[in-house]
């Protein structure tokens, strides 16, 4: 199946140009993780959260209210927001604190803020609540660690793979892709306060193979014409390739990001990071494989002719004859 037939757009020329907004977003992101942070989920930051079913429409002002007043510590740091459907009348409260380690200590909490509530004449709410989800200091900070190895070690055995496979070339291009990629993602989050959650990495491990994927996809085919294209200069067989690649590209990226915007309209509230994650990782894959990845291979292996025409084979020396003598003899035997 051909969308695109024949084209022939000249992508590496707009690669300063990919560079530059590249770092104007990682440059901004990082600005925004620095002075507002990226909010982590309980997995990571510990804490408890509480989702509470009204029987009747309550706004959130009413419920942080509630828990400024009931809470230990006048509700500090506790936060307060609508979940789901609003036709459900579902409210989440988490507290960044978990009141201990294990047994009962561990649903203090949660068991404090459910007092609150009761405490402050609120319209009858679900007992137990819908969800309650508690996560330790401990166990956050394991789950952190085992997140950040997970993705070091991705990014290792990716390099490893592609310069076994390709050349060191093609490995740093796509390893230098695949972080740009997760910055980029990461800024996005900071600018839409989304969560860092464990399906957030999910999603981010998900993308990260997404992206390296298509970008062997088009270093196959820069491989391939590198044999056939020895006059062309690198710069010309990357354009090529990269066209060559172009439909499959669109097809491949073009449903997958219908998928996540599947999920991210209809999924629900749980999904939200993730499909938003998905979502982002999807469009910044394709971009820095077409323009990141084969960037970085023709800033490293410059732009002089691929090799040499090979010139035309010697003819193969003519098998030596043997001597009149030797013949005769034979002939003699026989």
């Amino acid at each position: 199946m051909h969308i695109l037939k024949k084209t022939n757009f000249d992508f590496l020329r707009w690669r300063w140009h990919a560079l530059a907004l590249s770092w104007i977003i990682i440059i901004a992101g990082a600005i925004s993780i620095a002075t507002k942070g990226i909010p982590k989920g309980v997995e990571f930051a510990g804490g408890t959260v509480v989702i509470e079913k009204f029987e009747q429409p309550v706004s959130v002002q009413q419920v942080r209210a509630a828990l400024d007043k009931g809470m230990p510590g006048g509700g500090q740091n506790v936060v307060v927001q609508a979940y789901g459907d609003p036709s459900q009348n579902q409210v989440l409260v988490r507290v960044p604190s978990t009141g201990g380690e294990s047994g009962a200590d561990l649903s203090k909490v949660a068991k404090q803020v459910a007092d609150a509530l009761k405490g402050a004449g609120l319209p009858k709410f679900s007992d137990p609540p819908v969800s309650t989800e508690i996560v330790g200091p401990t166990v956050g900070q394991e789950l952190t660690n085992k997140g950040l190895l997970a993705t070091g070690l991705s990014l290792i055995f990716i390099l490893g793979y592609l310069a076994f496979r390709f050349q060191f070339s093609f490995g740093v291009g796509a390893i230098v892709a695949t972080i740009h990629d997760l910055l980029i993602t990461l800024a996005f989050l900071a600018f839409f306060r989304y969560d860092l959650t464990l399906n957030v990495i999910a999603a981010i491990l998900t993308m990260t193979g997404f992206s390296t994927n298509d970008t062997i996809v088009i270093f196959d085919r820069i491989r391939e014409n590198l044999r056939s294209m020895r006059r062309d200069s690198l710069y010309n067989v990357i354009n090529i390739s990269v066209n060559q690649t172009l439909t499959r590209t669109i097809i491949t990226s073009g449903t997958a990001l219908l998928t996540a915007l599947a999920l991210f309209f209809f999924g629900g509230e749980v999904l939200h990071g993730f499909a938003f994650t998905m979502v982002v990782g999807i469009i910044t894959g394709t971009y820095s494989s077409v323009f990141i990845a084969a960037a970085i291979v023709s800033f490293w292996r410059g732009n002089a002719p691929v090799r040499a025409a090979a010139s035309a084979p010697a003819a193969p020396p003519a098998a030596p004859q043997q001597p009149q003598r030797k013949k005769q003899r034979n002939a003699r035997a026989s």
